[in-house]
């Protein structure tokens, strides 16, 4: 069973390093490390290339956007699971892919997992600033501001084929919406994994200022809506203000 790691890159020399070696130590090796460069200006490239036994695939050229770039991994991978490890990020532990594909070993007819993330300092990284402790899903929890941390989130490459990649209409919650539709509206089966398999940087895109995280919510709303699921809004941003807290308090 092959796994396909996706990871974009765009001016990532800082920590690109890091993300490699901890893919590299993984103890699963049946591993295809595709990267997608946004046309980097910095170091990104050149340490790329003196890495290349270390990755499977590089595609580096302007895209528009994250979600292009992460769909034009998509469109390379053959793996039969595919995840995403962002640029910046790092596996908890060695073993994490050990347990992706223990978990569709165990069951054939899984079509998705997903775990735990801690947000960390992006120098100290033994420094956590929150945990957030996803938890077993039911239908409907979505409409209650919840979602699982997208670089935890392994999924059958069948399941892209049947209903889509990342829409690039949303610019900051696509991972969200992509999410949200094959769980809620395609209700493929998934899993919930009680470990924590990622260590994601402060400083992401998506809770980078307040108007990001404006965005970001508004975003979702917008795919509750198009996928129409019903919410209530005072109910979201309550339940979402409550797994906030609750990341800070259970780090």
């Amino acid at each position: 069973m092959k796994i396909s790691i996706i990871t974009v890159t765009l001016n990532s020399a800082t920590f690109i390093n890091h993300c490699l070696e901890s893919i590299k130590k993984q103890k699963y090796d049946n591993i295809e490390h595709i990267i997608i460069d946004g046309g980097s200006s910095d170091d990104t490239l050149s340490i790329l290339k003196s890495k290349k036994n270390q990755f499977s695939a590089l595609i580096s050229e302007p895209d528009n956007g994250i979600y292009d770039a992460m769909n034009k991994g998509l469109k390379i991978a053959t793996g039969d699971i595919i995840g995403f490890l962002n640029s910046d990020d790092f596996y908890a532990t060695n073993d994490v892919l050990n347990s992706v594909y223990k978990l569709f070993k165990d069951d054939p007819t899984l079509d998705a997992c997903y775990s735990d993330l801690v947000y960390v300092n992006a120098l100290d990284t033994s420094k956590i600033i929150r945990y957030w402790k996803s938890g077993n899903f039911i239908q409907g929890k979505f409409s209650k501001g919840w979602c699982p941390p997208h670089p935890t989130f392994f999924v059958k490459s069948s399941v892209y084929k049947l209903y889509g990649n990342f829409d690039i209409n949303y610019k900051i919650a696509s991972d969200a919406e992509l999410m949200m539709r094959f769980m809620e509206v395609k209700k493929i089966k998934v899993k919930y994994e009680p470990k924590l398999w990622v260590k994601f940087r402060m400083g992401g895109v998506s809770n980078r200022s307040l108007k990001n995280i404006i965005i970001q919510n508004g975003e979702v709303l917008k795919a509750l809506k198009s996928h129409g699921l019903q919410f209530n809004y005072i109910i979201f941003f309550f339940k979402k203000l409550i797994i906030k807290i609750k990341q800070f308090i259970q780090k």
